[in-house]
């Protein structure tokens, strides 16, 4: 067994991916368990390369240790090791949701509402300190074995407010299945986009696979961008939620206070209301010491003027995209026929004017036929009976 940093003694490897090995360790000071994530050794890597990888990790521990929130992983630590780092987080005893779906099956919708509000606390957390998530995906969302506890992790490719962008020109960070139409057309990359990624999360969720699941790259592309949006049959209870976030334009999505309204309604009453309840104030933390401010100092939000997202009389069909989200499909097309690599349609997150959002579309009411389950995403890592802590995503 190896002993890192004099300190972290590294006893089984969890996970393994692109984005490094994750290892279930022992703090020898402290006497605790831990994980530590190493980020893989390429030796065919430049010393800028190397550099840029180091500097990748280092801002994904940044970001994730400015957050606190029962929902979010913890960070306890950056070290750094024969010139590789490591971050060490909380162990966290128990599978990804992706574990969950491809043993179990899919979730009914309690469960997929319960994790919803979970992961929806998270994003607001991480928003409210001007991190974005931008992989939020089955694969890295842990539950906790014997509490459930629902945990957001992998924060590799996260986007900070003030720091500079890792991500290299012709390069595409993510997971296509559960990416934004805007990131996609490189229009901007904001809040919403994380909301669209749940959205897709709780399909995943309720079905066993993302609503954009194609048998190729270019085919995900297009049912992201510009294709018919169909929400599974099972995502049936929770439907105003999902059409809600799955809005294609970013401005008329759901956003995170009025899904975890409805999503809190539907566990109360068993029915999902097409808008929000007026009366739910969600938790406020504290920001000074990071806890919960008791309900009385909290004032309930003015009723919704403007709710985007589904309304039963909601036209069924996607409208005419724009010019760009058009170019980008047909882009898509030639590409997927020509077997070349669509990255670079990927590129551009920095958001300026590249082009306009795509105009709203209101995904169409489910199919009535089931989804396949248990079905697990192109490239995500096979699941594993041993605990996942800092999920690897295939992304650069």
């Amino acid at each position: 067994m190896r002993v890192i940093a004099g300190r972290y003694r590294l006893e089984a490897r969890l996970g393994r991916g692109g984005m490094g090995v994750v290892w279930r360790a022992t703090d020898q000071l402290l006497g605790r368990g831990v994980a530590v994530k190493e980020l893989p050794y390429d030796e065919t890597l430049s010393a800028a390369e190397a550099r840029r990888q180091r500097d990748r990790t280092l801002r994904e521990a940044r970001a994730v240790a400015q957050l606190s929130h029962p929902h979010i992983i913890v960070v306890h630590d950056v070290v750094e090791d024969g010139e590789r780092p490591y971050i060490v987080m909380e162990l966290i005893e128990g599978g990804s949701l992706a574990d969950r779906l491809a043993t179990e099956g899919p979730v009914d919708a309690a469960e997929a509402a319960r994790i919803g509000i979970a992961l929806l606390g998270a994003l607001r957390a991480a928003h409210a300190a001007g991190v974005l998530h931008r992989d939020l995906k089955p694969d890295n969302v842990l539950l906790e074995a014997g509490t459930d506890r629902v945990v957001l992790t992998d924060f590799g490719i996260a986007q900070v407010a003030g720091a500079p962008t890792l991500t290299e020109s012709g390069s595409f960070v993510g997971s296509p299945e559960y990416t934004a139409p805007e990131r996609m057309s490189g229009v901007r990359t904001g809040p919403e986009s994380d909301l669209w990624s749940l959205g897709a999360l709780l399909c995943a969720a309720l079905s066993g696979e993302s609503p954009f699941h194609r048998d190729s790259l270019g085919g995900v592309l297009h049912a992201v961008v510009v294709g018919d949006i169909r929400p599974p049959a099972q995502a049936g209870p929770l439907l105003p939620v999902v059409q809600g976030l799955l809005e294609r334009d970013p401005d008329r999505r759901l956003d995170a206070d009025r899904a975890e309204r409805m999503l809190r309604a539907f566990r109360e009453t068993g029915s999902t209301p097409h808008a929000p309840p007026p009366g739910y104030a969600p938790t406020v933390r504290d920001a000074s010491h990071g806890r919960p401010q008791d309900s009385a100092d909290r004032q309930p939000p003015m009723p919704p003027t403007d709710l985007p997202g589904p309304d039963p009389r909601h036209e069924q069909l996607i409208r005419q995209p724009t010019r760009r989200v058009l170019v980008a499909a047909l882009l898509v097309a030639a590409m997927a026929g020509a077997g070349v690599s669509a990255a670079a349609l990927l590129t551009d997150e920095g958001g300026g004017d590249g082009g306009r959002t795509p105009k709203s579309s209101a995904p169409t009411t489910p199919s009535a036929g089931p989804s396949s389950h248990g079905t697990r995403t192109p490239g995500t890592p096979a699941a594993t009976s041993a605990t996942t802590t800092a999920a690897t995503s295939s992304s650069p």
